[in-house]
């Protein structure tokens, strides 16, 4: 483990996406923790760490940005490529030569002197080709098809071989979290879709399909599983699921969000969210207007998460997607949240900040 005290210096890559914002926040209290955080953009909430506006396919902006960082002991991975149609870009060639290639811009000019964090998912055991093998394991085969996650893990293999520095890799499902435009973030588009529909002096029902059951991960505890693989030797050229220990039936949780609302709730009834959420967007603008919200629009909340919540919700019909985090566990990593109370002090934090109204 990592000795207290002990200096260290994280750059953290796509820095204001679910999982890196998550990251940057739990280093916020660490003593003896340098933060360089990496995005498109600045900030939007108060921070001590040092941000690097960059696109990350641009390799020569790369060189000159990363190519001058000195003594960065860890480096977080999170950043993310994903096409303007989400769901088939999954299987999109140009996708992976594009998230390779981003990743490829960051070991060519900075690599770490103690550990690398690489974050996959769920499409690791193939759920986005065919339904997938339950639970997943670490242990699985790669499957076959398209997927950036194997020409990234053999990048950072190769170049971790005899460099004196270790990785390890996060498998963690439906990451939740705060993310201003992330193209796959649940929190907001409940929070968003609950807003408006109560707005429009509706109930809110689950707009999916039943029939399985799935996990969720919250940010916060990646966040705090990547510290921790960072910190613990063991770890070194290790894969973890991450999630947060139950099982989400999404049918089930909806009555639990129309009550945090304040909102009546109604049976399910199948609705196609990214057809149907931005016809509402000045629904949404009035929303803002009268409990003085955060002017965003619901384009920048949201992104292409209307698509993600398609998806995930099994509108286009679902799949049991379970993962096994034995594995964690027996490393020593044994935390857990339970997936209701997450989504609670997500929605909590949102209307906090002004960003979802009370």
């Amino acid at each position: 483990m990592t000795n207290v005290g002990e200096e260290r210096k994280y750059l953290v890559v796509g820095a204001l996406g679910l999982v890196g914002r998550a990251v940057v926040e739990a280093l916020e209290d660490q003593d003896g923790c340098e933060v360089v955080a990496v995005s498109r953009r600045q900030p939007d909430f108060p921070t001590r760490a040092g941000f690097l506006q960059l696109d990350l396919t641009d390799r020569e902006a790369c060189r000159q940005q990363l190519g001058r960082l000195s003594g960065v002991t860890h480096i977080v991975y999170a950043a993310l490529y994903e096409k303007p149609d989400l769901i088939a870009g999954w299987r999109d060639d140009e996708q992976v030569e594009t998230n390779t290639r981003m990743l490829a811009n960051v070991l060519d000019f900075v690599v770490p002197a103690r550990h690398f964090t690489l974050l996959q998912g769920t499409k690791a055991y193939g759920a986005h080709l065919a339904p997938m093998k339950l639970p997943g394991k670490e242990s699985d085969p790669r499957h076959p098809g398209a997927n950036f996650y194997w020409s990234q893990e053999d990048l950072v293999r190769e170049a971790s071989a005899g460099a004196g520095w270790t990785f390890s890799i996060m498998r963690p499902q439906i990451v939740c979290g705060h993310a201003l435009g992330s193209p796959m973030n649940m929190v907001l588009a409940i929070g968003v879709h609950a807003a408006v529909l109560r707005e429009l002096g509706q109930p809110l029902r689950f707009p999916g399909r039943g029939g399985f059951v799935t996990e969720a991960t919250d940010a916060r505890l990646l966040a705090r599983a990547i510290l921790w693989a960072g910190s613990e030797p063991r770890c070194a050229g290790e894969t973890f699921n991450i999630t947060n220990g139950d099982i989400l039936d999404w049918g089930a949780l909806f009555p639990e969000f129309a009550d945090h609302f304040q909102m009546p709730s109604a049976a399910p009834e199948p609705l196609q969210l990214s057809e149907a959420m931005p016809k509402h967007s000045a629904v949404w603008d009035r929303t803002v207007a009268r409990h003085g919200l955060v002017p965003y629009s619901m384009d920048q909340l949201i992104g292409a998460s209307w698509q993600f919540a398609d998806a995930v919700f099994g509108y286009h019909g679902g799949q049991t997607t379970l993962l096994s985090a034995i594995k964690a566990r027996q490393f020593g990593f044994t935390d857990c949240i339970d997936t209701a109370t997450m989504f609670r002090e997500h929605f909590k934090a949102l209307q906090a900040r002004k960003v979802l109204p009370p």
